[in-house]
Parts: C-alpha cells; structure tokens; sequence
C-alpha cells in the first residue's frame, strides 16, 4: 500500500490540473472539428451521389408517404377511383374513365395473353416494346407502381431512348407502347395521370418521387 507521502506527490498541482483540463478540452474540439467535418462530407456526397442514383435516401420518398402532405401540390390530374375488383381474363366491365386507366378492374394470375406472348398480372418491372392491357397494368399499380408510355405512330427512337432512361429513375416502373391516347407521352399512378407531347426529364421524375410506392396505392407495400 502506498504511503501517505507517496500519495502526495503523485497528486497533481492546482497548474498541472488546469493544465491536464486544457489539454482535454482541446482535444475534443479538434475530434468534433475533423469528425464533424467528415460527416458532413459524406452526408454531401450521399446527396450528390443520389441525384445519379434515386434509389438511394436523398433520391426518392420512401414506401408508404403521402404525396399530398403538407398541403403540397401533387404532380398529375387526380382521377376517381374505380375500384380494386379483379375479373377473370376476357371478362367484361364497364368503361374506365381515362387513358390509359389509373384504377378499376384488373386480372391477376399468369399466362395472360398480350401482343408480345403472355404475360402475367401484375406485369414484371421493366420495358416492353409492345402493348400491354390495362387490365394487366391496373395491377400494377395497385402495389405503388408507375406507368410510363408512348404513342408514335410514325416511330420515335430517340424519345423511347429517353423513356428508357427515366423509366431507371425507380423501381417499380413499366413503360411500354399506349395507342389509345392523344398524347405523345402519358404517366400513370393510382387515380393519377399526367399528358405531354415533349420529353421532360424533370417532369417524370417528379412524377415518379411523389406516386411511386405511395400511400395512395391501396397496396403500395407490395413489392
């Protein structure tokens, strides 16, 4: 055991101590002043980085928001809702009331005929160059999805390019051909639709972040 003695002269002088605090303030300032630094570099570069890549936090709203929260201003024309019902294939029902259609009847189950083969319902994510039928893409986008199409009768390679592209700006996004519709362009979400006859990047996008997995779909969270 060590003696009183000892004891005194290990213990610090009143200049030594204030000394010793000095030391360890600075030294959590210069941990804060890098370290924080360093975090908000990779916070930037994150967004950055998200613009390129939507799929990521900054890029996109995650599953299950409210497109109209906080009063904002939803991209597309709210159409009414017709409703969830499935029917069998060929079945008949009333008129949808916009096109392409944004709800109402729909198939579900596979090897439903189509013009490029069979396909099934809902349709898998990606880009197709023929028509697809409502009734196939209704479903869709009951679980949250996007539809993006196209009507050129005379043909538009360069505008299909660009479609394709912004058709990667999410992950639940069809695009294919319409050819009922007075649009050159037409996006589609649940009981949302949007026309224009010139490409606008921005104008997709947006489109795609406000309805892509949104509450509004009565089943957003399906993958």
């Amino acid at each position: 055991m060590a003696s009183r003695s000892e004891t005194r002269r290990r213990r610090l002088t009143p200049t030594q101590a204030r000394a010793a605090r000095r030391a360890r303030r600075a030294a959590r300032r210069k941990w804060l002043r890098y370290g924080g630094g360093t975090a908000a570099l990779a916070v930037a570069a994150a967004f950055i980085v998200s613009l390129f890549l939507p799929g990521l936090p900054f890029g996109r709203s995650g599953g299950g928001h409210d497109p109209t929260a906080g009063g904002a201003e939803v991209p597309g024309i709210r159409m009414a809702s017709q409703g969830t019902t499935h029917i069998d294939h060929n079945e008949s029902h009333p008129p949808y009331n916009s096109q392409p259609a944004t709800s109402g009847w729909h198939y579900e189950g596979s090897g439903i005929p189509y013009a490029g083969g069979t396909i099934d319902s809902p349709a898998p994510w990606g880009i197709y160059n023929d028509e697809i039928p409502d009734e196939v893409l209704i479903h869709n986008l009951e679980h949250g999805g996007v539809r993006i199409h196209y009507n050129c009768p005379e043909g538009c390679s360069e505008l299909i390019s660009q479609l394709a592209d912004s058709a990667r700006l999410g992950r639940k996004i069809v695009l294919s051909p319409y050819t009922n519709m007075e649009s050159r362009i037409v996006l589609a979400a649940w009981n949302y639709i949007e026309a224009f006859d010139e490409y606008d990047e921005g104008r997709i996008r947006e489109f795609i972040a406000a309805h892509e997995s949104s509450a509004n779909a009565p089943e957003w969270n399906v993958p």
